[in-house]
């Protein structure tokens, strides 16, 4: 049968073609040149002859005719049926008139074909040895995405190595992120300083800084998330974490929020509960309210004022109510003629 290909790319005769394409992966990445310096010439050969191998045994058409007539087949001492077909991998049938048809393993560089398997040519190219483009990527990410979980090779200085299987998410970091009832009410903009470390193809690690605006909007509530994907630190086959912000409330003096109303408690004597009471408050976007009221306020009265509230964060443009309490302050003591005339007031 001449070369065994099955035998090149370390795999049995019944090998499906995601098998194929595991094993051609990782013999590929063994032996390109770029990373056998010392037999590049060696490791240029082997390339390609597992690369011819899996020209073949990943074409249906090709395979079955090795399958059938060996490699004299696919070099045209036996015709295969069907006629001439063409290749996308490197290799083509050749077809003349009425002879046989033949393959042709086309001689181009290793960049070459592993540029056309892979999407781009060495990956190795920051080794020195030449290499064409390299592989770009960003710390534990390369942005072609096309090993999935078959990247075997040793990438970096000092041979490290990388680890198998698709590279992990780290697990978000999350921060608290005090906001006044004022931001949350008006909307804000917040910029956040955050340090954190990149890391290069290599694997080197450097820290930087950056700065990240945060636009607060009019309703937000406490609970809210505001996500940065993947501003967590660069490591090796690591995806970096999302940076998480997470909205929360500062007390206020004067205000207490209740969902998307605002809730004020009012210190009133026992005569303005009786006799009436005018509120007056200055508003978290400082505008000034007097709201009379002529009711009799008693321990558990509540006077609501309709759109007064915070804004509804799905609609900001509608809010929530103002919500006005009451503590009566009663007195201590009261004089026999002072008990009198309340009685004589108030009494049947």
């Amino acid at each position: 049968m001449g070369v065994d290909y099955y035998k090149l790319l370390q795999v049995d005769r019944n090998a499906k073609d995601e098998d194929l394409k595991k094993a051609y992966r990782k013999l590929a990445m063994k032996w390109h040149p770029d990373k056998n310096l010392n037999n590049k010439k060696e490791a240029e050969a082997k390339f390609k002859q597992i690369s011819e191998a899996n020209e073949v045994l990943s074409d249906p058409h090709k395979r079955a005719v090795y399958a059938q007539y060996g490699e004299e087949g696919l070099k045209g001492q036996v015709p295969p049926p069907g006629g001439a077909a063409a290749s996308p991998g490197g290799a083509s049938f050749l077809s003349t008139g009425d002879g046989p048809t033949t393959f042709r393993f086309n001689p181009r560089s290793t960049d070459d074909i592993f540029a056309e398997f892979f999407g781009f040519s060495s990956p190795f190219g920051g080794m020195g040895g030449g290499g064409g483009g390299g592989m770009r990527g960003s710390g534990s990410r390369f942005s072609s995405g096309i090993f999935g979980d078959d990247m075997f090779a040793s990438f970096g200085e000092g041979g490290r190595s990388m680890n198998q299987g698709p590279p992990r998410k780290a697990p978000p970091i999350e921060n608290r992120l005090p906001c006044s009832l004022e931001e949350l009410y008006k909307g804000a903009t917040k910029k956040m300083k955050i340090s954190r470390e990149i890391a290069d193809i290599s694997g080197k690690t450097m820290k930087v800084e950056e700065i990240l605006t945060i636009e607060i909007k009019a309703g937000w509530k406490k609970g809210t998330k505001i996500t940065f994907p993947e501003k967590g630190n660069e490591q090796p086959n690591v995806i970096p974490a999302d940076l998480v912000f997470i909205i929360d409330e500062k007390s206020h003096s004067l205000f207490t929020r209740d969902k998307s109303d605002l809730i004020v408690t009012q210190n009133i004597s026992l005569a303005e509960a009786l006799t009436g009471y005018t509120v007056h408050l200055t508003t978290l976007d400082d505008r000034n309210l007097s709201i009379p009221i002529t009711n009799v306020i008693h321990p558990n009265y509540e006077e609501v004022v309709p759109k007064e509230g915070m804004p509804i964060q799905k609609d900001p443009t509608k809010r929530g109510n103002l919500r006005i309490k009451f503590n009566i302050k009663f007195p201590t003591r009261l004089t026999t003629e002072q008990k009198a005339r309340i009685r004589k007031l108030l009494g049947p």
